[in-house]
């Protein structure tokens, strides 16, 4: 009995795996957002909700994490950013940015396993911010799949941790004055675009920004990258509840809106 049981658990999950596949190859076959980031908020309510501890909360924020950015790529995405860990984070108990930090390494060595997702699909990790405030291990982590995923080319992962945006900003002029030319040094707009942390990392325009759970706030994130075209869109799932039909009447109303912009022209 429990072998037919398994057996059919297996059969609806295979067959709802191809749906999803099929409906994904129909949805990329519209207009396709460019850059998708996310402000990946409730993990720690979701937790209370389930009566979980915080960091089980923030381990099933990890997985929706994964599964989001395999349907991005599924439906051909170039680039997702994840708002992973805020600077001001660290004022959190020293239990849960611990616990935070032991999770961060682990999955970040898990992330460029050979085999694992970014691999499987040619996915070239980014992890910017303040990498220097992190512990040392976690420091590693971030070098080491940064460098074994440097090469692929066919889309980007920028998990910002531990970031701001003013912190992004302030860094960017800072860099521009450093490489002014001291008998013209004039800094433009382009000049600090150019310095960003995701211009360098060779992100393309963000063309949505989702945050989760609800909260109609931007928490300091990717502030200059959204602050002409980008769609923002709240949705009041929990992140580690955010799947794939959450996120499809987003991908609906950017294509609409898409199709808008051409008819009109």
């Amino acid at each position: 009995m429990t072998a037919i049981l398994r057996g059919l658990a297996w059969l609806r999950d295979s067959i709802v795996n191809q749906a999803e596949r099929l409906f994904l190859r129909v949805l990329a076959a519209g207009p396709v957002p460019r850059h998708v980031a996310f402000v990946m908020d409730g993990n720690r309510r979701y937790a209370r909700r389930q009566q979980k501890q915080v960091q089980e909360g923030h381990v099933d924020g990890y997985v929706a994490l994964r599964r989001m950015l395999e349907v991005c790529l599924r439906l051909n995405v170039q680039c997702v950013s994840a708002y992973a860990f805020s600077i001001e984070n660290f004022k959190r108990s020293e239990d849960e940015v611990e616990a935070l930090m032991k999770l961060a390494e682990e999955k970040l060595l898990e992330l460029c396993e050979h085999g694992d997702i970014l691999d499987e699909y040619g996915v070239r990790l980014n992890v910017l911010g303040r990498t220097s405030l992190l512990p040392e291990k976690v420091q590693l982590a971030v070098q080491k799949a940064e460098s074994m995923t440097r090469h692929n080319t066919r889309a980007i992962l920028n998990l910002c941790m531990p970031y701001t945006s003013r912190d992004e900003i302030t860094t960017a002029v800072e860099s521009c004055v450093r490489n002014a030319d001291p008998s013209n040094p004039q800094i433009t707009e382009k000049d600090i675009d150019a310095q960003l942390m995701t211009s360098l990392g060779c992100s393309p325009p963000l063309d949505i920004l989702v945050r989760t759970s609800g909260v109609k706030r931007l928490s300091d994130f990717l502030l200059w990258q959204c602050c002409e075209d980008t769609q923002i869109q709240i949705s009041s799932t929990f992140w580690p509840d955010f799947g794939l039909f959450d996120f499809v009447p987003i991908i609906l109303d950017f294509q609409r809106k898409a199709w808008g912009r051409r008819i009109s022209l």
